[in-house]
């Protein structure tokens, strides 16, 4: 058993095609500047034919892989966040795991939503810790643009595709995880969701045709939710952790909402120069947002091996979870 799970690779992936607000203009009833002024979103990356996101989530992890040393045949373990999973079932981690030819490895799927990345990093780590598992290959993508009704402005607008992965491995110096919060709220699980679909409410004609298939979302409601959501976890993880706003380097949230990132902001005192935000170009990836953005961060410089970063995320369910970790390895 080991005290702490390191992150000693990181890799992201996302579509080629990419879908401008100038697109969007001519699909729907919006303008550039109402988007930007709304969301901070100016592109978002959509998936083509023969894409999915078990092939995002396997090219995300083979970068992450490639990035840690590791051959597939080290792995022990896959894990995927993800609420747009190829299929119902088998888990799409089983898929990827197959993909990137990791041999007998155990696989599952979590889902949290936009949360998945900071509930699934709190798996992976209890795993390692636990002694369950040595070399852990954790991924969480989304596809979300399937989900879309491309004639709804105001969800149409927020999401894109992408997948992003981390390698965790046993440390005896204190990397990688080093608080967690997580929380639900059932009770508002229809501020956000997909109705159509599962057992609750299995297709039908008359579903389909009344778009029943598509996400929708109470945004108003979910704005006050999440600020307060990461706020509250963010500084709950953070006091865990031992530490102030003072010694983290970097905050990495959910790529949701400018707003929403910029509001959170403000609640932890924090400046927005050490604030990480990339939303600009892919827009919601889901679950795939926060690992994106850490791949992103440590390619640009920003993220260093010691750095204490938080993280911090809401999604349907309702969810939240924020996590205070130390980048890199010993």
């Amino acid at each position: 058993m080991s005290k702490y799970a390191a992150i000693t690779g990181w890799g992201m992936a996302v579509p080629e095609r990419v879908l401008t607000n100038a697109d969007l203009e001519r699909m729907v009833d919006t303008t550039d500047e109402k988007i930007v002024a709304l969301t901070g979103i100016h592109e978002r990356r959509v998936v083509g034919l023969g894409e999915s996101t078990s092939t995002l989530a396997a090219e995300a992890g083979r970068r992450a892989l490639a990035c840690a040393g590791l051959a597939p045949e080290a792995i022990d373990l896959v894990v995927l966040a993800t609420c747009t999973p190829d299929r119902p079932f088998p888990a799409t981690a089983c898929t990827v795991q197959a993909r990137l030819n990791i041999p007998r490895a155990a696989a599952f799927d979590i889902a949290a939503a936009c949360s998945g990345f900071v509930y699934g990093l709190s798996v992976a780590t209890s795993m390692i810790r636990s002694g369950a598992a040595r070399n852990v290959l954790f991924i969480a993508a989304d596809v979300f643009t399937h989900y879309i009704n491309w004639n709804d402005r105001n969800t149409c607008v927020l999401f894109g595709d992408g997948a992003g992965a981390v390698v965790l491995q046993p440390s005896d110096e204190p990397y990688g995880q080093l608080s967690s919060v997580m929380g639900a709220a059932g009770k508002d699980e229809d501020l956000m969701a997909v109705d159509v679909g599962g057992t609750r409410m299995p297709a039908t004609p008359e579903l389909l045709e009344q778009g029943r298939q598509y996400v929708y979302m109470n945004g108003r409601e979910i704005f006050k939710l999440a600020v307060r959501g990461m706020g509250d976890s963010s500084l709950q993880a953070l006091a865990e952790a031992g530490l102030s706003k003072d010694d983290i380097a970097l905050v990495v949230p959910h790529q949701a909402n400018l707003r929403i990132i910029d509001a959170t902001a403000k609640r932890l005192e924090m400046p927005m120069e050490r604030v990480f935000v990339n939303l600009d170009r892919y827009g919601n990836t889901s679950a795939g947002t926060i690992p994106i953005a850490l791949t992103e961060a440590a390619e640009q410089g920003r993220l260093k091996p010691g750095d204490y970063v938080l993280l911090t995320a809401f999604g349907g369910g309702l969810t939240w979870a924020s996590s205070v970790i130390r980048w890199g390895h010993p």
